[in-house]
């Protein structure tokens, strides 16, 4: 039986909550960027979707011309820009249907899935125990998954090694069904990690196949795949110090099946329109470089690529860096992504630093616009992870996918209770009618206020000060090697002296 929807009203405006102090640049900028200027760079992302095929996939003409309209703004203001361009294994879907007793039950094929032989594959269903990480150990198939599509709940480890480890059982198909409700829209990773063809369902779905062990189903998914390029876009200012670069990212491409409005045009526009307001030559201590991600979509490629493509040295010059991915999905929940892991939930926390990213989000959004924040873990979905990975501290928004949002967070933030946040996630619908604006100039300005934090200086992440701090260091460390200097020449003043003597 279907959840019925509860809808709530928007929750009352907040009331004036106390400004919150911090540097002038990150009031400016706040001041500077609002959702009227944001919004006007969906629109021109919807409209070259809309003469591109509907979508701005990775290496489709809709991508190219999104990524020249954000280079092309940003070289216009005096940016250093740089088109890093990278293969990448470019996939569309062809077909994705499960069918169990007559019936079809929805399913979405993963990114990197090998694919069945057209009109499916036909197998006994093998239901995979539950735990903590099914289906994660070879164990978890000793029941015999033998020429058999293995059903196996979300959860312990990738969608990649759990497909693997059936297969290595013998499965020749596997689904993976969601752990909490809503579908599941995963990917393998990699073309090379694609085992058996899998794909994903709700956890309503997949509670009701667990039911039916044994039973009879086809399996047909398809996708083509080819080797292609496409390429990130890299903007720098001219002004503030190299060695201690501040960074913010989001990826520009869209899925395959649509525009992808509010993932990820929200998170781009917010970045391309808070650039343009700082402008290429800032007064900040700090250099500030901007990210847009192409191929985020196939498995986080072009910002694992930038990221692999920087020297140790060079990866130290970057002292943060902040990813905005969907900060404006319609059924809106507001999350910052949980640095700290206070939550202790999932991953745990990001590198050293990730807790104070989050608390200057949260800060802003909680105490400056009176909006209560939530965490979201660091689950690998977006392009935070490789930077992660090599130790840079990373934070972020998030305003929800296809998770389904709670009534208690409908009573706390408006919409509808039992709705996923972006009913149309990965879809054709995923168009300019798909953005809540309040979200989307709420979130906008948040991304304004922490870049404006973090160009003035980053004492709080790494030590590194900025400022009248850091004029003082300087100033300090001048007296010293003045002091030291002196010091050194009345040595040789005395020692020249004793020798004449």
């Amino acid at each position: 039986m279907a959840t019925a929807a509860l809808t709530v009203g928007m929750a009352p405006a907040a009331t004036a909550a106390p400004a919150i102090d911090g540097p002038a640049l990150a009031k400016q900028l706040v001041n500077k960027v609002d959702g009227a200027g944001v919004n006007r760079h969906l629109i021109a992302l919807q409209r070259i979707s809309d003469a591109n095929g509907g979508r701005r996939a990775a290496s489709t003409e809709g991508h190219k011309k999104s990524a020249e309209y954000v280079a092309t703004k940003l070289e216009q203001a005096g940016f250093t820009v740089t088109r890093q361009e990278f293969p990448f294994t470019y996939a569309e879907t062809l077909a994705e249907k499960l069918t169990v007793a007559g019936a079809d039950v929805p399913i979405i094929i993963m990114s990197y899935s090998p694919s069945t032989p057209t009109g499916g594959i036909t197998a006994p269903l093998a239901v995979v125990p539950v735990d903590d990480t099914s289906g994660c150990e070879a164990a978890d198939y000793a029941g015999g998954v033998t020429g058999k599509i293995a059903l196996i709940q979300r959860g312990g480890c990738s969608f990649a090694q759990k497909q693997a480890t059936a297969a290595a059982a013998g499965a020749v198909g596997a689904i993976v069904y969601n752990n909490v409700p809503g579908p599941v829209n995963g990917t393998l990773g990699d073309p090379a990690a694609g085992k058996i063809p899998t794909g994903g369902i709700t956890q309503a779905d997949g509670q009701a196949l667990a039911a039916k062990p044994g039973a009879s189903v086809t399996l047909d998914l398809r996708a083509f795949q080819e080797a292609r390029t496409s390429y990130n876009v890299i903007a720098e200012t001219k002004t503030g110090r190299k060695d201690n670069v501040v960074m913010l990212g989001s990826h520009l491409d869209s899925v395959t099946e649509g525009p992808g409005i509010n993932d990820n045009g929200s998170g781009s526009a917010a970045l391309l329109e808070t650039a343009l307001q700082l402008g290429s030559k800032p007064k900040a201590n700090n250099a500030v470089r901007f990210g847009w991600w192409s191929a985020e979509e196939f498995g986080l490629v072009g910002s694992t690529y930038y990221v692999n493509s920087l020297t140790f040295e060079q990866q130290l010059d970057i002292a943060l860096y902040y990813n905005y991915d969907m900060i404006a999905s319609p059924n809106t929940g507001y999350f910052a992504y949980d640095g700290d892991n206070s939550d202790g939930v999932g991953a745990g926390a990001g590198p050293y630093g990730s807790g104070e990213l989050e608390k200057t989000l949260v800060d802003y959004l909680q105490n400056g616009k009176g909006v209560p924040v939530e965490g979201t873990d660091f689950t690998g979905r977006s392009d935070y992870g490789q930077f992660i990975a090599v130790g840079i501290p990373a934070g972020g928004l998030f305003t929800g996918a296809e998770g389904v949002k709670t009534a208690a967070q409908a009573a706390k933030w408006g919409g509808s209770a039992n709705v996923p946040y972006d009913k149309c996630y990965h879809q054709k619908c995923d168009n300019l009618g798909n953005i809540d604006r309040v979200a989307l100039d709420r979130n906008s300005d948040a991304v304004a206020w922490a870049l404006g934090v973090y160009a003035t200086s980053t004492e709080n992440i790494n030590g590194v000060p900025g400022g009248k701090a850091a004029k003082a260091k300087s100033l300090r460390a001048a007296e010293r090697s003045k002091q030291k200097s002196m010091k050194a020449s009345i040595h040789a003043d005395d020692h020249h002296g004793a020798v004449a003597a």
